[in-house]
């Protein structure tokens, strides 16, 4: 008779995983319409055609029914192809962030986007970047026991991560840095780097970002991010500026009290458009407002249950490649939803970084429905665990 570690460690498509992914997707087509909302057009129309008179809200339902098709794709390639193709897909992706730097659109101050005639819409590759660096940093990470105990090993691994970082930092996006330094941290963590290493690199984070604030505070710059730093630490005084989107956003969630006001209410400040790009980094706000206490905790609650499905999927997976796919992606998507939800409520500064599934935004959509199709491809095709006493140091043995 299989065991339970056996049972739970076997090859299975995870139907819990895929089934919130799309609740909580569907119901972001409801908030960004809510976001969108026209009055004059769509008061007395039916909710279909409230969501169809939405261009935003529109164009993401367009995503939603492309996106199974991406889980197939992703799916239908084996394993071990991602693995030994990682470094093809990782300097694709950085080639495509050098000539997006060199060549791209420019949108509310970031060189981000690249214009695809394909597709007929722009695409922000360094959405693409976070799961190629990913799949690399897996890759590496799971070649040997103990990953960056040497300095060459420590040197390589640090410009996997530095190089199409800096690439993007010098497009404008410093949110999706910070996004990949988290992750990068946390798939450093649980590949079982020294703990002297991974201490002394949380050291000099520290650091870094005490040298930025104390920099944001001694000059003058007029550069938007550390005005959003400025902002963070004493919002009265840029309430008309930089913290003015943040103040907003904390009234707006605060209006929906425990049960919120309800979908589509002409006076709402979704509506009335007092929150800027509540449609996209503060889609939160409508959460909170229409929805109210009730209706944020379910939606936390949400992202909760897909963070610890993803754990416990990670915890059962012996190939330590694959599981360091799904760590990857877990603190991706974690570190999305804490930062974006932090900065809807104040206890965060402002940075680009929308809200998974909720936010309207094309490549950010089928960025995580790609990673959620590796997470379900890597826990399909995983082997059982030959016994669930043996430490998991001698079960992360690279194949």
């Amino acid at each position: 008779m299989m065991t339970e570690a056996r049972w739970r460690s076997r090859g299975h498509f995870d139907w819990p995983l895929l089934v919130v992914v799309y609740a909580l997707s569907v119901f972001g087509i409801l908030c960004i319409a809510m976001a969108t909302y026209d009055v004059d057009a769509s008061a007395n129309a039916p909710l279909l055609n409230k969501i169809l008179n939405s261009k935003s809200s529109m164009w993401q339902s367009i995503f939603l029914l492309v996106s199974p098709v991406v889980v197939g794709v992703v799916m239908a390639i084996p394993t071990e192809l991602y693995r030994g193709r990682a470094r093809l897909i990782y300097y694709a992706v950085l080639g495509l962030l050098v000539v997006t730097l060199l060549a791209g659109q420019v949108s509310n101050g970031l060189r981000g986007w690249m214009k695809s005639s394909i597709l007929g819409r722009s695409i922000q590759p360094s959405e693409f970047a976070k799961l190629s660096i990913l799949l690399m940093l897996a890759r590496h990470l799971s070649r040997v026991e103990k990953p960056m105990s040497k300095f060459r090993d420590f040197l390589r691994i640090m410009l996997i991560v530095g190089m199409p970082s800096l690439v993007v930092l010098a497009q404008g996006e410093t949110g999706t840095v910070i996004v990949i330094i988290f992750m990068f941290m946390v798939m450093l963590f649980f590949a079982e780097v020294d703990m002297r290493v991974l201490m002394g690199l949380v050291a000099v984070g520290v650091i870094a970002i005490g040298l930025v604030i104390a920099y944001a505070l001694i000059s003058n710059s007029t550069d938007y991010r550390l005005a959003r730093i400025l902002a963070f630490i004493d919002p009265d005084k840029y309430q008309q500026s930089a913290s003015y989107q943040n103040i907003q956003s904390q009234k707006a969630i605060g209006a929906g009290q425990i049960t919120g006001i309800g979908t589509f209410v002409s006076s709402s400040w979704a509506t009335l458009g007092f929150v800027p790009e509540n449609s996209t980094d503060f889609i939160f706000t409508v959460v909170g407002e229409c929805f109210g206490f009730v209706g944020s905790m379910a939606v936390i609650g949400a992202y909760m249950f897909l963070t610890l499905r993803m754990i416990y999927l990670a915890r059962f997976t012996q190939d330590k490649f694959g599981r360091l796919v799904i760590i990857g992606v877990m603190a991706m998507l974690f570190f999305h939803v804490f930062q974006n939800i932090a900065m809807n409520v104040g206890i965060m500064p402002i940075t680009g970084i929308p809200l998974p599934f909720l936010s309207y935004g094309g490549s950010n959509f089928i960025t995580n429905i790609a990673a959620i199709a590796l997470v379900l491809n890597v826990t399909r095709s995983r082997t059982t665990m030959p016994d669930i006493n043996m430490p998991m140091a001698k079960l992360s043995s690279d194949r």
